[in-house]
């Protein structure tokens, strides 16, 4: 379904677009979601919104990573020293907010509701690594804040393809509207 609009105040929030996740296995090659959520960040910048880069990072005694009991266990992430460094493909710019989460949901026990509300945000387009885990939970905290959401579908990928495809067939329509990078691209006034 084509987006109806974008709020003028929108924000780009890209999701774990870093070395280490971006070095897994994903569904589709991270490089051309990359590439495309590297679009949208360009383009919001010449338009004057603001992008948010977020990462995921943790101590150095993994003291604050969760630890709840699940039957499928986390996956054993890499810990290289670059692991949570934003890819250069995106040019991180000076401007741009930064937000490093300790779990999945990047609103929970970060500044980035105070951050987008002390600009105006009303909307915010999401993409990013993995669709059916960060950008989700992050989707479903910011529908639950009442901010309208577009989902850049070909920005975002998944470990698993079938939760990929759920998530933005199933999940994402009922939260908000999603859309291609191109159909996003047309609402951004540069």
């Amino acid at each position: 379904m084509p987006i109806s609009v974008l709020d003028p105040k929108t924000a780009l929030v890209l999701i774990d677009l870093q070395k280490g996740v971006a070095a897994l296995p994903t569904a589709h090659p991270a490089a051309g979601v990359i590439a495309n959520a590297a679009r949208l960040a360009a383009a919001f910048r010449r338009a004057e919104l603001p992008v948010v880069l977020v990462n995921v990072a943790f101590s150095a005694d993994g003291g604050d990573r969760p630890h709840s009991r699940t039957d499928t266990p986390p996956p054993n992430l890499p810990s290289t020293p670059d692991f949570s460094e934003i890819v250069p493909e995106l040019a991180p710019s000076p401007s741009d907010i930064r937000i490093t989460k300790r779990q999945w949901n990047a609103f929970y026990g970060t500044e980035l509701d105070l951050q987008l509300r002390r600009r105006g945000i009303r909307g915010i387009v999401l993409a990013g690594i993995s669709t059916s885990v960060g950008v989700d939970t992050t989707a479903r905290a910011a529908y639950e804040r009442s901010y309208n959401v577009t989902f850049a579908s070909d920005a975002m990928t998944d470990r698993d393809p079938v939760l990929h495809e759920c998530a933005i067939t199933k999940i994402f329509p009922r939260l908000g509207e999603v859309a291609t990078t191109d159909a996003i691209l047309a609402h951004v006034r540069t």
